[in-house]
C-alpha cells in the first residue's frame, strides 16, 4: 500500500457498524463509530466494559470470530478500504503494517516456545531476513524497550519472565516491523505504576522516532490524559463525544463524558472535601438497549426527546458529541454534598490494631538432593521484614508499593492465611501471630477481608443469599429482624435489590459479584476489614460506587480498614493514613496529605512521580527507578532500596553509607516518620513532585 501521501490518515473508520449472529439474530455490538489517527497521533478510547472499545480494534484486524461481521461503513488503511479484504491479504498486515498489544500479554505468547524463536518469526515471516539477522534486531528492540540482559531474555520462555517483561517483549514484537499503526488494548492494566509509567514512556518515544500512529484503549482515565492526543468517548456500541485530550478533560460536552470524570479522584481530593459520584445504573446488554438516546436511562439530564429520537453528532470545531443537550449541559456540575465524615464514636481515638516487628518467611525450596533429604542449608523469602505501625479505630491505613513489596503478605498473615515467623500483631487484645486454630470466634468475627477476586471467595453453587446467610449462621448472629430480612438489608446497602438473593454468582457482573464480597464481609460487623485491592480491576463507575459503599459502611459502623490499591489517588482519597511498602519493609508511614508532599522518601518519591493522573494540564518531576524490586530471597545489605534510589548520590561517598547500614526512622513530626539516611532538611528541600497549572480545570 502506498504510503507517499502523508495527508493521507493512516486509519480512517467511518461511520462503522459491527453485528453478531447469535441464536435469537442478529446484536449490534457497534454503529456510527468514526474516527481518524494520523501519522505521530494517538487516539484514547474510553468508557465502561461493554460499549465496544474492543470491538472497534478487532473490526480494524478482523478478529470477530466466525459470527461477528462488519455491517456498514469502511476501514481505511492509507487510503485502501481493509472491508471485503481476504484472509491472505490481511494477513500480510497484521504484525507488519497493523500491530496490536492485548491486555494479557500471555494471549499473544506460545508458552512452549522461548521468547528469541517467537520474536524472530514476526521478522521471518513478513521480511526476506535469515535468523541470525532477526536474532540481532530482536535483541536491539529488546534494548529499546529497556529490558535488561536482551541475551538473557531472549532464551527464556514466557513463565521465567515478570509480567512487565513479557508486556515489554509484547510491545517489542508489535514494533519489529515498524508498523504503521499500533493498536494498544489495555496495556497496562495489570503493571505496576513504575513499570506502566516506563511503558507509557516507551510509547511516547517510539511513537516520536517511528511516527506510528497509536490506537489506544484504557479504562484508566490518568493513562489517557498521558499518552492521547485526542479521545473518544465510547456508550453502548457508539461513539458519543470525540475531542482533544485537553478539552474532554476540562470541558466534556456530553453527560456519559462527564458521569466519567465525576467518577475518579484526583490526587487532590479528600473524602471531607470531595464527593466521587458513581453514574446511576449499568450498560445495557446488546439485546436490551433503549431506544433513542442509549444513555437516556441513566441520564440526570434526560427529557422526552432523549428518549424519543437517536441524537446526531453535532460539531463544535473539532469538538463532536452525539447528545440532543449538548449546547445545554457545556457548564460544570455542581458540587454534590459531602456526607462520607465519620461519626465521632467513644473509643475512637483508642489503637485497635498495633502491629511491632511482624515478619513472614517462606522456606525456599531448590529441589535439590540435601532439600529432599532435609540437610544443608535453608533459605528463606523475606516477604514480610519488620512491619510495625498502630492504627486507631475508625480510621484507614492505606498500603502502597510495588508487587513484591510484601502489601497482600501482610494482610495475609493478620487474617491467618499466612503464618507469622515473628514479631507481634495485637487487635482487640488477641494476638494474630498465634496458630490460627486459637483463634476464637469473636475474634474471627471481628476480622474479616475483602479479596480482589470476588470469584475466588464466592461459591459458584450457592445463591447470593445463602452465603451471606450462611456467614451469620457460623457466627451465631440472631439478628432482630431474622436472617433473610438481614441479608436483603445488607443487600440493600450494597446498592442490590432482593432480587439478587436468589442469583447465583455466574449471574453477577464483576462489580455486582464484589458488591455481594462486600455485603458477606461486614455481615458480621467487623471491627476491622482488610481490603486487598478490592476496586483494581473495576470500571471507574463501578469503581466509585465501592469506595462510596465502603466510606457509607465505615461512616455507619465506625470500622477499622487497611485498604491495598496501586491507584495512589484513590489511596489519598481514600485513606487517613499510608504506609508505604518497599521489600517487605515499610520505609514511610503518615498522614496521607504528608505523604503527598515533600519532604518523602525517595521511593515514595517515585511512585508519585509515576502515577498517572488524570488531568493533562498537571506537570510533574519525571523520576524512573532503573531495574526492578530485588528478590526477597537475597534482600541487599544496608537500605533495601539503595540499589535503585536516585537520590542516594546526594550523600558523601555516592551513598556508600546507603550500601553498608540500616537507615535510621527520621520522624517528620508526630505521626510522619521515614526510613531514610538523608537528613530531614535534604528530603525537605526536593522540589513537589506534581505542580497544578493555575488552569487546571475540576469537572465535578
Amino acid at each position: 500500500m502506498s504510503q507517499s501521501n502523508s495527508n493521507i490518515p493512516v486509519i480512517s473508520v467511518q461511520d462503522l457498524a459491527v453485528s453478531y449472529t447469535v441464536r435469537g439474530g442478529q446484536v449490534d455490538a457497534i454503529h456510527h463509530v468514526s474516527f481518524d489517527i494520523r501519522r505521530g497521533e494517538s487516539l484514547g478510547l474510553v468508557g465502561e466494559s461493554g460499549c465496544g472499545k474492543s470491538t472497534v480494534a478487532w473490526s480494524i484486524v478482523n478478529f470477530l470470530g466466525v459470527n461477528g461481521h462488519i455491517r456498514q461503513g469502511s476501514i481505511r488503511f492509507l487510503g485502501q478500504d481493509l472491508v471485503g479484504r481476504t484472509d491472505d491479504e490481511l494477513r500480510t498486515l497484521r504484525g507488519n503494517q497493523i500491530a496490536m498489544v492485548y491486555q494479557d500479554p500471555m494471549q499473544a505468547l506460545n508458552p512452549s516456545m522461548r521468547i528469541g524463536d517467537q520474536l524472530e518469526e514476526a521478522l521471518t515471516f513478513h521480511q526476506a531476513m535469515s535468523v541470525q539477522e532477526a536474532r540481532a534486531v530482536c535483541s536491539k528492540m529488546l534494548d529499546r524497550v529497556h529490558m535488561p540482559d536482551p541475551g538473557r531474555i531472549l532464551r527464556c520462555y514466557p513463565h521465567q519472565i515478570s509480567g512487565g517483561q513479557q508486556q515489554r517483549v509484547v510491545i517489542a514484537m508489535a514494533l519489529l516491523n515498524n508498523p504503521s499503526l499500533l493498536i494498544l488494548d489495555e496495556p497496562t492494566t495489570a503493571l505496576d505504576v513504575t513499570v506502566e509509567a516506563a511503558v507509557l514512556d516507551l510509547l511516547a518515544e517510539l511513537r516520536e522516532s517511528l511516527d506510528t500512529a497509536i490506537l489506544f484503549i484504557s479504562h484508566n482515565l490518568g493513562v489517557i490524559a498521558r499518552v492521547c492526543d485526542r479521545v473518544g468517548v465510547m456508550y453502548v456500541g457508539e461513539m458519543v463525544e470525540q475531542a482533544t485530550t485537553q478539552d474532554i478533560f476540562a470541558k466534556p460536552m456530553h453527560p456519559y463524558t462527564k458521569g466519567l470524570m465525576n467518577c475518579i479522584p484526583r490526587l487532590e481530593d479528600r473524602k471531607s472535601s470531595h464527593s466521587i459520584q458513581p453514574i446511576p445504573g449499568q450498560v445495557p446488554p446488546p439485546n436490551a438497549r433503549p431506544s433513542g438516546c442509549r444513555f437516556t436511562p441513566r441520564c440526570k439530564y434526560a427529557q422526552d426527546v432523549c428518549s424519543q429520537e437517536s441524537p446526531a453528532t453535532i460539531a463544535f470545531g473539532d469538538h463532536t458529541v452525539r447528545c440532543h443537550l449538548a449546547d445545554q449541559i457545556a457548564m460544570p456540575d455542581e458540587q454534590a454534598p459531602i456526607n462520607h465524615a465519620r461519626v465521632d464514636r467513644k473509643g475512637e481515638s483508642s489503637i485497635q490494631i498495633e502491629v511491632s516487628g511482624l515478619k513472614t518467611f517462606y522456606t525456599h525450596q531448590t529441589g535439590s538432593l540435601g532439600d529432599l533429604l532435609g540437610f544443608g542449608e535453608k533459605r528463606h523469602i523475606r516477604a514480610l521484614n519488620g512491619v510495625s505501625f498502630g492504627l486507631v479505630k475508625g480510621k484507614t491505613l492505606g498500603v502502597v508499593g510495588e508487587s513484591g513489596c510484601g502489601k497482600s503478605t501482610l494482610v495475609k498473615t493478620l487474617i491467618g492465611l499466612e503464618s507469622s515467623s515473628g514479631g507481634r500483631a495485637k487487635f482487640l487484645g488477641f494476638d494474630l501471630t498465634q496458630d490460627l486454630s486459637k483463634r476464637s470466634m469473636e475474634l474471627m468475627r471481628g476480622l474479616q477481608m475483602v479479596f480482589q477476586n470476588p470469584d475466588a471467595t464466592l461459591n459458584p453453587a450457592y445463591t447470593v443469599g445463602h452465603q451471606i446467610a450462611r456467614v451469620m449462621r457460623r457466627f451465631n448472629l440472631n439478628p432482630g429482624n431474622g436472617i433473610h430480612t438481614e441479608v436483603l438489608r445488607l443487600l440493600g446497602a450494597v446498592r442490590l435489590d432482593e432480587s439478587y438473593y436468589h442469583r447465583y454468582p455466574r449471574q453477577l457482573s464483576g462489580g455486582e459479584r464484589q458488591r455481594v464480597g462486600i455485603a458477606r464481609a461486614f455481615a458480621t460487623h467487623p471491627d476491622l476489614v482488610l481490603c486487598d485491592e478490592p476496586v483494581s480491576a473495576l470500571d471507574v463507575s463501578v469503581q466509585a460506587a465501592i469506595l462510596n459503599l465502603l466510606l457509607d459502611i465505615q461512616k455507619e459502623y465506625g470500622t477499622t480498614m487497611i485498604f491495598i490499591a496501586h491507584d495512589l489517588s484513590v489511596v489519598r482519597y481514600f485513606s487517613d493514613y499510608v504506609a508505604v511498602m518497599y521489600l517487605g519493609e515499610i520505609v514511610e508511614f503518615g498522614p496521607a496529605e504528608a505523604i503527598y508532599a515533600p519532604p518523602y522518601h525517595p521511593y515514595t518519591e517515585a511512585l508519585l512521580s509515576a502515577a498517572p493522573i488524570p488531568d493533562p494540564t498537571v506537570e510533574r518531576k519525571q523520576i524512573r527507578l532503573e531495574g526492578t524490586v530485588p528478590s526477597a530471597l537475597d534482600p541487599p545489605d544496608g537500605c533495601p532500596f539503595h540499589t535503585r534510589c536516585p537520590r542516594k548520590a546526594l550523600l558523601p561517598d555516592d551513598g556508600w553509607i546507603c550500601k553498608t547500614e540500616k537507615p535510621p526512622w527520621r520522624t517528620i513530626d508526630a505521626d510522619h516518620s521515614i526510613y531514610c539516611h538523608l537528613p530531614e532538611q535534604a528530603l525537605a528541600q526536593l522540589d513537589p513532585v506534581i505542580h497544578h497549572s493555575s488552569s487546571s480545570l475540576s469537572n465535578e
